[in-house]
């Protein structure tokens, strides 16, 4: 069910639709708390600037050899291909055709490969080759006979000509850490990425920080579609259980990224994309299970393409866990059913696909006391404090070549979305839900128990599009954009009181519904000036129309409107050294709305300001046959950020306020090493600074009665690491078997933007082990099973928290909760293929 997720960047955070975490009162004003994490590694920052070092001094080891492999690539009728991939088999080594159709790849060692030359729309052909060659190579791709699904989500996607950070994970990577958990924990070694879990063990309500940037600030689109949550503008990933298995890729857009639909990108982007064809006829089964309970079941099977034009494929999951947390348990459901027909030329694909969960909460946390003696203690005990929620999504994908050069993509979606969550509420206030004292004789009874749901009816829907251009060489164009309606109906009820007073059963105690209108037009073009200079230019526009009930200047509850425009251009040069190393540099400018708490809870005269990010980034990326690393380095400026600072506004709410200046910049390292023939390493790495300049803050002063201002200077922004390092260490030391040592570093972070050292998530160092062993017995065409070993080495850390300052008795203090992961645990699968 969806949660507000303000505090992921700003030090505070409350679930939408829900109670809040903690509250504190000063006067009549509630307070609600924020989220957080901690743990240790201390040499760690030194170990990892070390084995960088050693990394780039191994690299010149191997530019020892000047072999090249040159050639051409060409369309059946003699024309150029230009943007063609071409890889190697056993190499790192890959580039792109030039606007001659030409490739050279240099610095190969002498043998034989095999070569793959592919583009989106013609059939890939692969082709042995020796190194040294005798001449240039020629190589001739046909177009394909049927579309395929990745024009779909071209006009949204990254290249290696888009001038910005951003990092492809395929289905096969995905599928290598898929035994139930949720896609942001599979997620969890790319770079940047800081993910939790609210119940401790990866199933149920799961997060993921990009940058140090939460869920509202993460751009997710499905097959160009918007996901985000249109109020709260976060993701809920516990409504789309076990959707990874129908995933074929991820591409994960750091900074402001490229244009695209739906909530803006002010951290990253998420472009997901489902099902490709499959054009031969498949079955497979995936069971696992392990510590806590956990289980997971899925079953998925697909016709393959039936007279030359039809597919139909189809998923059923279930998954469940008692979580790490006390009674922290998830009940779980999906499918996923698509069919499609596919031409030369065009195709048509519908998706349906819907999750249901039931997950008892545990966002109360544990209390700093109880870290050392009791970690997965549970201070909610109602054995009906649970969540309940369906998400119901159609998808409607259109793709139809208009000319050689012009291709039309449209989509229609619509997702419906309905459920509570319901709370037992201890000697509750019956003024709070409108209803009189109950008096008994000389009896006055203010206060009951009582037993309420909060629920949330929504309906979302509404079309995307793209016109891709495909010029004679140079120049390549999209031509896209999307609108979408938002209808969220946010209703109350009491189900039962000790006390009724004059209530009915599911008496209704609130009712506020809101509408928000989204659209949004881009157009995006490459241009290749030289053979080794490309630029790119996307310019879009966005508007928001947000319809509510809010507070006006007298307190009172009355509909409001909001109405932003948003214009968004970006720009970037890369140019190609040799096909060994690529340098680029872009620049971006995103603006993001507030989110619905930020209207509601505010006047006209006290609403924020929307949020604008310049992102500044540059980097370079260098290939060889053994090794590849990608450098990048980011400058993100914040104006009118929006964060917690523990003020209270006009109608007495802890809302978030606008700073003036704030900043996010940086240094990431990703790159992949092969050792030798059987171990690979493939590690990434973080270091940055990230500042609220100027920065204030307000304590509670109960001695007072009133609040206390605290001018801080520079701080660090909320849930931020300085540091945040991800390594995978892959061993094949036989055929079919690979041994995995998967490490992640999360620096300290802080609980809000004071910088305060008695409200911070200590950093982390955990390990897992996982084992893969693959098989291909004559009975089934391929068995895999897999064990991992989570925290193989027993950390003790907390990923994600929250806090409460105040001051009492002449003294600051601080109430701090936090989620502790779980220890030591195990998870084994198996995957069969029929």
């Amino acid at each position: 069910m969806p949660q507000q997720g303000i505090g992921a960047a700003n030090g505070c955070s409350l679930r939408q639709y829900k109670t809040t975490i903690q509250t504190k009162t000063v006067g009549n004003s509630p307070f609600t708390c924020s989220l957080l994490s901690r743990t240790a590694m201390k040499t760690t920052t030194y170990r990892l600037a070390c084995s960088f070092l050693l990394w780039l001094l191994t690299l010149t080891a191997w530019a020892q050899q000047s072999t090249t492999l040159s050639g051409q690539v060409r369309d059946a009728g003699g024309g150029a291909l230009v943007g063609a991939a071409i890889t190697l088999d056993g190499s790192l080594k890959g580039t792109n055709t030039d606007a001659n159709g030409n490739f050279q790849l240099t610095n190969l060692r002498p043998g034989t490969y095999q070569l793959r030359a592919s583009l989106v729309g013609y059939a890939p052909v692969d082709q042995s080759v020796n190194v040294p060659a005798n001449g240039p190579v020629t190589i001739s791709l046909r177009q394909s006979e049927t579309v395929m699904d990745e024009v779909v989500v071209l006009a949204t996607r990254a290249n290696e000509k888009t001038a910005v950070a951003y990092t492809d994970v395929t289905r096969r990577e995905l599928a290598k850490l898929n035994l139930g958990q949720d896609l942001p924990l599979l997620l969890n070694f790319t770079p940047s990425v800081v993910t939790t879990s609210d119940a401790g063990a990866g199933v149920g309500y799961t997060g993921i920080r990009i940058r140090g940037s939460d869920a509202t600030r993460v751009n997710v689109t499905l097959n160009g579609i918007p996901y985000n949550d249109a109020e709260s503008q976060g993701t809920f990933w516990v409504n789309m259980p076990d959707f990874a298995s129908s995933v074929s890729s991820v591409q994960i857009q750091r900074g402001v990224g490229t244009s695209t639909n739906g909530a803006g990108a002010f951290g990253a982007s998420l472009n997901v994309q489902t099902n490709a064809l499959q054009k031969e006829p498949y079955a497979e089964v995936n069971l696992s299970g392990g510590s806590f309970n956990t289980r997971r079941a899925t079953v998925s099977a697909g016709s393959g393409l039936l007279n030359n034009h039809f597919v139909v494929d189809a998923r059923l999951s279930k998954v469940a866990s008692d979580g790490y947390i006390d009674r922290a348990s998830s009940d779980l459901k999906s499918f996923y059913v698509s069919g499609g027909y596919y031409g030369a030329k065009n195709y048509v694909r519908l998706n349906v696909f819907s999750g249901m969960e039931k997950t008892y909460q545990a966002w109360n946390g544990v209390p700093e006391a109880l870290l050392a003696t009791n970690r997965t203690y549970n201070s909610l005990t109602y054995d009906n404090e649970t969540d309940n929620y369906q998400q119901d999504q159609y998808q409607l994908i259109t793709s139809t070549e208009l000319s050689r050069r012009w291709r039309a993509n449209v989509s229609a979606f619509y997702t419906k979305g309905r459920g509570y969550y319901e709370q037992y509420r201890e000697n509750d206030q019956l003024s709070r839900y409108g209803l009189p004292n109950v008096v008994i004789g000389d009896s006055t009874i203010r206060r009951t128990d009582l037993i309420r749901r909060r629920w949330l009816d929504n309906d979302f829907y509404g079309t995307v599009f793209s016109f891709d251009y495909t010029g004679s060489g140079r120049l390549t164009a999209n031509i896209g954009g999307g609108w979408n309606r938002y209808q969220g109906k946010h209703f109350g009820e009491v189900i039962w009181a000790r006390f009724a007073s004059t209530s009915n059963i599911r008496q209704r105690y609130y009712e506020d519904d809101a509408t928000k209108t989204d659209a949004n037009l881009y157009a995006k073009a490459y241009y290749q000036f030289t053979p080794k200079l490309n630029a790119y230019v996307d310019l879009q526009v966005r508007t928001v129309d947000y319809s509510f009930l809010g507070f006006d200047n007298q307190q009172r509850n009355v509909t409001q409107q909001a109405a932003l425009t948003f214009f968004n251009p970006k720009a970037g040069l890369t140019y190609t050294v040799s096909d060994q190393l690529t340098a680029y540099a872009s620049f971006g400018v995103g603006n993001k709305e507030p989110n619905r708490d930020d209207y509601t809870q505010s006047t006209p005269g006290s609403r924020p300001l929307a949020e604008t990010l310049y992102d500044y980034e540059a980097g370079i990326k260098i290939r060889s046959d053994r090794y590849a690393l990608n450098v990048n380095g980011y400058y993100m400026d914040y104006r009118n950020q929006l964060v917690l600072n523990g003020q209270i506004n006009d109608v007495g709410a802890y809302n978030r306020i606008n700073v003036p200046s704030s900043y996010r910049a940086g240094i990431e390292l990703d790159g992949t090493l092969v050792l030798t023939k059987a171990l690979r390493w493939n590690a990434n790495a973080t270091i940055s600074q990230n500042k609220v300049r100027n920065a204030t803050f307000y304590l509670d002063n109960f001695d007072t009665g009133n609040q206390d201002l605290q001018r801080l200077g520079t701080t660090d922004i909320a849930f931020s690491p300085n540091v945040i390092a991800g390594s995978q260490l892959l061993l094949t030391p036989a055929k079919g078997l690979e041994v995995g040592l998967l490490s992640k570093y999360v620096g300290q972070q802080f609980l809000d933007n004071t910088s305060s050292d008695a409200r911070k998530l200590n950093a982390y160092f955990v390990n897992d082990l996982r084992l893969i062993y693959t098989i291909k017995p004559r009975f089934v065409q391929e068995m895999a099973f897999t064990v991992l070993l989570n925290n193989a080495f027993n950390e003790l850390y907390e990923s994600n928290g929250y806090t409460y300052a105040y001051v009492s008795e002449g003294r600051v203090a601080s109430d701090n909760y936090y989620f502790p992961q779980a220890t030591r645990n195990v998870l084994i699968g198996v995957r069969v293929k029929l």
